[in-house]
């Protein structure tokens, strides 16, 4: 078993914890984010963390992990792995999250959700719906860093290695842009 301290070092090492100014998916900003990219670009890291978290999930007996494009496909892989279940991911379509590429999933199919890092939730509810809307259902979700400091209502058990409150403010009340710290998208270029 991993302890707190471990998984936090490993997040450090691979560069995934930044501080800055940065804006979320959910278009709040924030002095810190998790790059889980990062960490997932060395596959013993990932391999390490998944299997942490499959020891965690492994009582809800899953037939199938599900995770979004782009941050849950490589947590679903090895997460699925590690319990010995089949891994998918939804993407999106016209704006909308969906399975694609020939992906079923079957009436009454237990399946565990998979993220790198949530905030609000908001990309995880997008694949509950869409499991529910193929008839499955949705056990738990298991995710790497929990960033809404456990208040992300999702309607299942949330498993995650690090549940931390990370300081997020709108933009008209940031307090980062009413100093000039440029805003940066990660992932993206400079925004301002």
């Amino acid at each position: 078993m991993l302890t707190e301290k471990q998984i936090h070092q490993i997040l450090q090492e691979s560069g995934a914890m930044l501080k800055g100014h940065f804006k979320l998916t959910s278009g709040k900003h924030s002095n810190q984010y998790f790059q889980c990219a990062q960490v997932l670009q060395y596959p013993h890291y990932c391999e390490q963390l998944c299997r942490e978290l499959a020891q965690r999930l492994s009582a809800f007996a899953a037939e199938t992990v599900i995770g979004p494009a782009v941050g849950g496909i490589l947590v679903s892989y090895e997460l699925a792995r590690a319990l010995g279940v089949r891994s998918l991911f939804t993407e999106r379509e016209n704006g909308k999250m969906t399975l694609r590429r020939g992906f079923r999933i079957k009436r009454g199919e237990k399946v565990i959700i998979a993220e790198d890092v949530i905030t609000t939730g908001g990309s995880v509810r997008e694949v509950i719906d869409v499991v529910k809307e193929h008839g499955g259902e949705v056990l738990a979700v298991g995710v790497l860093v929990d960033r809404s400091g456990g208040k992300a209502d999702l309607g299942v058990p949330v498993e995650a290695l690090i549940t931390t409150s990370v300081v997020t403010y709108e933009p008209e009340a940031c307090p980062l842009c009413q100093q000039g710290v440029p805003l940066v998208k990660p992932g993206s270029r400079n925004l301002k």
